[in-house]
């Protein structure tokens, strides 16, 4: 009698031959989408090394943060400049203050994470070890917020420019997408905003206060800089002198 009911139930409802099961199809799903996401990614980069950058992903994220926070759409002043309309000293200020090793590296500098690591710890504050390409990564290409998946694909992201852009390029971009202040982004438009000069015309001491305010624009601010950021900004000059 079993027998029969379980043969009844299996014409009832019969199996169809060959159709896949949920798991396969969620593992080709999941396998389309990878594909998706890395020929999106490379494609993505392959035109930025050519073509400016329209906006950031950081950029959106401000956007975003004004419309949650006071419901209003706050314009950007962004601006793109080639890499010849760039002061030299531009350049040399944001390697001095952000990444002297960043023609040595390959996106990642072990040295300083390494010693980042030791003083955290030996009791000390955990400081970032952010090279200019993951900068460059992380803020053309994802948010600020912070997990282990963003900082996978920051890492990803890191090593898709190093390989495909030229480091001339790569600081191209992150001058161009820095943050210099509040909704002020790109050494143009911070040039024009704070010294009333185009990038290429800014002085060695005026490159170095900017540079000086890159870890927090937003509280270090160059149109009002405290005696902490000119302390930083003479710091910049004596590493730009050494470079």
């Amino acid at each position: 009698m079993t027998n029969l009911c379980i043969l009844a139930r299996q014409s009832r409802f019969p199996r169809k031959s060959g159709s896949p099961s949920i798991k396969e199809i969620l593992r080709k799903t999941a396998l389309y989408l990878l594909f998706a996401f890395l020929a999106s990614s490379i494609g993505l980069c392959v035109l930025l090394r050519w073509i400016p950058a329209p906006t950031s992903a950081f950029m959106v994220y401000r956007h975003v943060e004004d419309l949650i926070d006071d419901g209003v759409f706050k314009p950007i002043y962004y601006a793109w400049i080639g890499t010849k309309k760039i002061s030299p000293y531009a350049s040399s200020a944001v390697i001095a203050a952000e990444d002297q090793r960043f023609f040595e590296h390959s996106g990642f500098d072990l040295d300083s994470i390494q010693s980042s690591i030791d003083v955290y710890m030996d009791g000390g504050r955990l400081r970032g070890a952010s090279t200019i390409s993951q900068q460059v990564a992380k803020n053309l290409f994802l948010t600020p917020s912070k997990s282990f998946v963003r900082k996978g694909l920051e890492v990803w992201f890191t090593l898709l420019i190093e390989t495909l852009w030229s480091k001339e390029r790569i600081l191209t971009v992150y001058l161009n997408i820095a943050e210099f202040g509040d909704h002020l982004f790109g050494i143009e438009a911070a040039s024009q905003h704070y010294f009333g000069v185009h990038a290429n015309q800014i002085s060695r001491s005026q490159a170095a206060l900017l540079a000086a305010t890159l870890p927090n624009p937003i509280i270090l601010r160059a149109a009002k800089p405290s005696s902490y950021l000119l302390k930083r900004q003479h710091w910049v000059l004596g590493q730009m002198q050494n470079q």
